[in-house]
């Protein structure tokens, strides 16, 4: 019976020195385990998806600080954000991303924030004057994924979807784009990792591209190799630009034979033509995947509205460019996709000036919800009204209205569409 009394007073013993020393291990606290996935978050309206970059200044080479980028976050967060995509994982900025989302979780364990991680691919010799869209940059291309999977295994509660290229198959990416096939390639060797539990197994890999790489349009993209990778995607991430097609293609843009009472009427009626002519190519995309008998979860990755345009979209071009038009447009797509029960990965959340650095008042620079030093665009100021911003700042400025919040003089920058007879092809 002593013998029996002193093993079982031994294992009290080390019962109780191995739960000091757990205890001591887990002092700091460890990362609470998330179990939500793209599967919970896409088409959920509690998560809205938006496109994140910080950069404050005409070039990438000068990255946003880990404070900048916590600052952006808490500004999205505020709105509803819950989900952003970001791309080009070789440059510092996505990996600054997620370690500071990590970095405000451990602040505030309510803190929500997940990620769609881009690997942007190219073709061999991409952006020289002879470019091969048959061949891919190995060596880039490679890197660019390695350090994806690096970064999806080291915060897999926050990556949670990881995407192969950015508008890499479309044809007028004529610098880079790859063939379908190369595309394939990554997302098979990606699903081959998950298989391999060398990645999460519920992570969700697709490619962001334009609705037509998808066959929503032109069939010369119905190939072979195409449908392989729809099959082989968790899920297909379109992008949709009526701001751009207003001069690409216009007819569905220009003033309508319809009377109406005001411009005003003339311009929310151009806006509506807008939205419908993004839902004609997500329809498209839906009805090549009907053709397929593919059942496949569609979201957008990229759709947006510029407020400022010296370009095909301003004055003397299609007149499609003001903060009012960019408003009625988020409204609208965010109306419809939320009541379709999709993701939008807005394009974007904050002006970025590198992507025309030579040219300041090029479209590509204005598409954010935001101005670089944090002005709310016309967009978001009922969200200033109601007091959601409060106590936030970006680059040391609270978050105030564009315009000073005078809709009058913002008006004033918005022109009715031209009809049919004064359009212009540049």
């Amino acid at each position: 019976m002593k013998i029996y009394t002193n093993i079982i007073l031994l294992t009290l013993v080390v019962w109780l020195v191995f739960s000091c020393n757990k205890e001591q291990k887990n002092e700091q606290p460890m990362q609470p385990h998330n179990n939500k996935t793209a599967k919970h978050i896409l088409g959920n309206p509690n998560y809205l998806a938006i496109s994140y970059g910080g950069y404050r200044k005409n070039t990438r080479d000068i990255q946003p600080t880990q404070e900048e980028i916590k600052e952006d976050l808490r500004i999205m967060a505020a709105m509803g954000i819950g989900m952003l995509r970001t791309y080009n994982v070789h440059y510092p900025h996505a990996s600054n991303i997620l370690k500071a989302i990590r970095e405000l979780k451990e602040e505030d364990s309510g803190f929500e924030m997940y990620v769609m991680l881009g690997a942007w691919i190219d073709c061999e010799n991409a952006w020289t004057s002879e470019p091969n869209h048959e061949a891919e940059n190995l060596e880039a291309n490679t890197k660019e994924i390695e350090n994806a999977v690096a970064l999806a295994n080291q915060y897999p509660d926050i990556v949670k979807i990881l995407a192969v290229g950015n508008e890499a198959m479309v044809h007028w990416a004529s610098s880079y784009f790859v063939q379908p096939a190369i595309i394939l390639k990554w997302v098979n060797h990606l699903q081959e990792l998950k298989k391999s539990n060398i990645l999460p197994s519920d992570l969700w890999i697709t490619s962001s591209d334009n609705f037509a790489s998808w066959g929503g349009g032109d069939k010369a993209y119905h190939k072979e190799d195409l449908v392989k990778l729809i099959k082989a995607v968790d899920y297909v991430s379109m992008h949709t630009y009526a701001y751009h097609d207003t001069h690409y293609t216009p007819d569905y843009w220009v003033n309508d034979t319809t009377q109406y009472d005001t411009d005003l009427q003339k311009v929310e009626a151009a806006m509506l033509r807008a939205k419908k002519y993004a839902m004609s190519q997500y329809q498209g995309v839906k009805s090549y995947l009907d053709s397929l008998n593919i059942d496949k979860p569609i979201h957008i990755g990229e759709s947006g509205w510029a407020s400022v345009s010296n370009g095909f979209y301003g004055k003397d071009g299609s007149r499609a460019t003001d903060e009012y038009k960019a408003a009625l447009y988020y409204k609208h797509i965010r109306d419809w996709t939320n009541e379709a029960g999709m993701s939008c990965f807005f394009f974007e959340a904050f002006n970025e000036n590198w992507k025309d650095a030579r040219n300041p008042l090029g479209s590509e620079n204005h598409f954010g919800l935001f101005t670089i030093d944090g002005k709310a665009k016309y967009a978001l100021w009922d969200l200033v009204d109601h007091g959601v911003f409060n106590g936030l700042t970006r680059n040391g400025n609270p978050i105030t209205k564009t315009y000073d919040g005078n809709k009058e003089k913002l008006m004033k920058d918005v022109l009715v569409p031209k009809t049919k007879a004064e359009i212009v092809i540049k």
